[in-house]
């Protein structure tokens, strides 16, 4: 299969918001779903004070070609100034499930 295949992060405070985003996602068929973690514990430093939070976390699976459109998308629509939108790369996986993202997803 030729597509490139990747994991996009995307962290909220709030997990009802994150699940609400992640529909739009799918819906717009920028991703093909999300996994939700929530909560998590997110420790970092911002305008020089350390924070120790909790914030919900999904994993979304997606073309590479798309993220670009995922991360406007979230800046858009997210209520953090500087939200956290990271892409992994995916190196392999069941062959079915790619073709599933492929399917699911508009081309990039």
């Amino acid at each position: 299969m030729d597509e490139e295949f990747c994991e996009v992060v995307v962290t909220a405070a709030d997990g009802d918001w994150l699940a609400g985003f992640t529909r739009t996602l799918v819906e717009e068929r920028l991703v093909a779903c999300g996994h939700h973690v929530t909560p998590i514990r997110s420790v970092y430093r911002w305008d020089g004070a350390v924070h120790d939070e909790t914030e919900a976390r999904v994993a979304l699976h997606t073309r590479r070609s798309l993220v670009p459109a995922v991360v406007a998308r979230t800046k858009e629509l997210h209520p953090y100034e500087v939200p956290c939108v990271i892409a992994l790369p995916l190196v392999g996986g069941n062959p079915d499930y790619l073709a599933w993202i492929v399917a699911e997803t508009r081309a990039g």
